[in-house]
């Protein structure tokens, strides 16, 4: 341990690089809408892909040294863990390609910058199941058993990191997805102009219910009802993995209950489409949650199912306690919100609002 306690930044980078990153963490955060990233996108031409690629290549950067920063001032001796300092590594290695890529001035720039942000996502894939595994050895340092609840400075903290991240691979994703040799039919970048709500509902509870099978053996029902014909704009890979984790929780739930009974009630799902919000509303009979224990839910590393094995990074968020409070952020992310409330005894209702307008600016933390 001694060995990783003196890994702070100033004693491993140059003082230039360490100056530079505190610079551009004392930098605002420029936020972007849905809205805009459609409609800016929507044409690339040279110029556009250009100017998004100059916007980025300010912009990163100074997203990166806030959460490195941030990194290195943590409570607790949580940056002191060593897949913490593993992350914040990622993070200044990333900052440092940045800042040492020239300025874009043409389309050969513009492209390589291109791969080299398409780079740096892929080298961050694991930043989640990486940090849950330092979150995990500070809780176990604390004796702590049911979440961070009593840590606020820490689920802070993390809230204030996973939204970051959703913001920075949505840019990163967007401005590579422009690049796509053959544009998918009806997307801009990431972005689905009509996005069927139904559809990609369906798709995450089959997805649900296949992991459900494996796990039990079976699966309860899941019914849904709303307009097929009804599409909005979105990103649906946002939408998939949100209902994808409300109704995984649901069939579990369902499942454990009446795992002994003879059958057990279909779990409902209702898309409706209002004039400012499409809400996605998932009902089920799983026994509810006691009121003791609502607010629990939204703390990172709660969880009723059992914890995956340490090292195991591609299912490690399995019973880590992270579907719900990642959910609620992607929500947020373009202004919308996740709301449970539950009758203990009975079930749990699940609110998933999604702004239709797209005109909510990214709040960025």
């Amino acid at each position: 341990m001694a060995a990783v306690a003196v890994r702070r930044l100033c004693d491993s980078l140059s003082s230039n690089l360490l100056d530079d990153i505190y610079k551009c963490s004392f930098k605002k955060q420029m936020s972007v809408s849905l809205k805009q990233m459609m409609e800016f996108g929507q044409f690339p031409t040279g110029k556009n892909l250009m100017a998004s690629a100059q916007f980025l290549h300010k912009e990163l950067p100074v997203r990166l040294a806030h959460r490195v920063t941030e990194l290195e001032n943590l409570p607790f001796g949580l940056s002191q863990k060593a897949p913490v300092l593993t992350v914040r590594d990622w993070y200044v290695d990333s900052f440092k390609d940045l800042r040492s890529f020239p300025e874009i001035q043409d389309r050969g720039h513009e492209l390589k910058f291109t791969e080299l942000i398409n780079e740096i996502k892929t080298r961050h894939n694991n930043v989640m199941p990486t940090m849950a595994l330092g979150i995990r050895e500070l809780k176990e340092d604390l004796g702590r058993k049911k979440g961070l609840i009593s840590l606020p400075e820490i689920h802070q903290f993390l809230d204030r990191f996973y939204l970051s991240r959703i913001g920075i691979r949505m840019l990163i994703g967007q401005h590579v997805a422009l690049h796509r040799p053959e544009p998918l039919p009806g997307y801009v970048g990431l972005i689905c102009s009509n996005s069927s709500p139904m559809q990609i509902v369906q798709d995450a509870i089959d997805d649900a219910r296949s992991a459900c099978m494996r796990t039990y053996g079976d699966s309860p029902e899941v019914n849904i009802y709303g307009d097929p014909d009804f599409t909005f704009p979105y990103v649906p890979s946002h939408l998939h993995h949100m209902v994808f984790e409300l109704v995984k929780n649901s069939l579990r739930a369902v499942q454990e209950r009446f795992l002994d009974k003879p059958d057990c009630p279909a779990i409902r799902v209702v898309v409706a489409d209002g004039l400012e919000d499409v809400t996605i509303k998932i009902s089920d009979e799983g026994g509810g949650i006691p009121r003791s224990g609502l607010s629990k839910i939204w703390t990172y590393l709660y969880s009723t199912a059992n914890s995956p094995v340490t090292g195991n990074l591609s299912s490690v968020m399995a019973g880590y306690g992270y579907g719900l409070p990642v959910s609620r952020l992607y929500a947020n992310y373009f202004g919308g919100d996740l709301q449970i409330i539950s009758m203990e005894g009975y079930g749990t209702d699940a609110y998933l609002h999604l702004n239709r307008l797209g005109d909510v600016q990214e709040p960025l933390p």
